[in-house]
């Protein structure tokens, strides 16, 4: 199986599996359409936010932006804490965030039609390895966006944030929205699902084959496509689909893996891995014959790939260089058959 019969016989099975959701997909919505960073300002009880820390409760503040036309626009918005290892203080003094737009203000702008957007911070004041970490995970869902439109879309944003407590000095830091379950699946022409677990056969087997070699080229073992750690499924994935077809389990949420190299990262000691950056592959066995139509579309894609990294704003030239290290040597493995066969296809489970 040489990397070149891959790139011909695969591509087109490929094609004809992405055709089938390109008849109902549509653009993303406007907010998600560009990649130049957006320039914004929120003003909330920055203060009352992270002493709370409470994912129940919205707080008042503004939210405001410059629009295409130079425009300064601002809106109302509820804020709140959200997230999980990253709500804790040990682990991020500045969290993540939700942001629930006021509908009635934002009628044919910007951000028409978003909701309740999740907002991924920057964890830590005056960090760059924190910052540095972000623009890795905004960049996993970037590389996701070119692997496939079956993907959660991101827009990076440069934030000031305004304490109206008036206790804390404003900071201005990167951060990224991640565009809203309920738009991808109406962009896909699909409906979100609100199950407590599936199954592997339940799923469209070619797309999370895709999903599994994408989470081996990121080095990430944090996620489940058919169950979840509560009630609702599933683990950093969401399922999408439509009744009496077969599911799509989307994935989100990239920081523990190792293209991130988050600084609060751990592995699953289940696995035995020596640290996050360490490629465990945790595709279906049920899937295997996918695996080189898979591959054929990592490697279409190749080139692609490493000129988003070297071209990224606000990526450093060190970070670039380790993010470009980490990725051949993922290439280096699929174009190797031996490889290949030894990493991926006799530890599928």
């Amino acid at each position: 199986m040489s990397p070149y019969r891959w790139t011909l016989a695969g591509i087109i099975g490929f094609l004809a599996f992405n055709t089938a959701h390109a008849q109902v997909s549509k653009d993303p919505d406007p907010l998600f359409q560009s990649s130049d960073v957006l320039q914004v300002r929120i003003s909330a009880p920055i203060h009352t936010l992270l002493k709370e820390r409470s994912d129940e409760r919205d707080l008042d503040g503004k939210f405001q932006y410059t629009d295409d036309a130079g425009e300064k626009v601002e809106v109302d918005i509820g804020i709140r804490t959200r997230g999980i290892s990253r709500l804790k203080p040990s682990v991020c003094p500045f969290p993540p965030l939700r942001l629930d737009f006021k509908k009635s203000q934002i009628k044919k702008s910007l951000f028409h039609k978003q909701d309740k957007l999740k907002l991924v911070t920057h964890c830590r004041d005056r960090s760059r390895r924190y910052e540095q970490t972000l623009m890795n995970e905004f960049l996993a869902y970037r590389l996701l966006n070119l692997i496939t439109d079956i993907s959660f879309r991101v827009r990076l944003l440069r934030i000031t944030y305004v304490d109206t407590d008036g206790a804390d000095a404003d900071r201005t830091a990167y951060g990224f929205l991640i565009e809203h379950k309920d738009r991808l699946s109406k962009r896909l022409g699909l409906q979100p699902l609100n199950i407590a677990k599936t199954t592997v056969r339940s799923l469209d087997l070619k797309y999370t084959n895709l999903i599994s070699v994408f989470h081996f080229m990121i080095g990430n073992t944090d996620f489940s496509p058919i169950a979840g750690p509560e009630a609702s499924c599933c683990h950093n994935h969401v399922l999408i689909g439509e009744e009496g077809k077969p599911l799509l389990s989307v994935p989100y949420d990239f920081d523990q893996s190792g293209l991130v190299d988050a600084p609060h990262g751990i592995t699953n000691p289940r696995f035995r891995l020596r640290d996050a950056r360490q490629r465990l592959y945790r595709g279906r066995c049920i899937n295997n014959g996918y695996v080189e139509d898979t591959l054929a579309v990592y490697a279409e894609k190749r080139e692609a790939i490493f000129q988003l990294v070297a071209n990224q704003e606000g990526l450093t030239p060190g970070s670039a260089k380790k993010m470009t290290k980490f990725l051949r040597a993922f290439y280096k493995i699929i174009d190797s058959p031996k490889q290949v066969d030894k990493k991926l296809l006799k530890k599928c489970i």
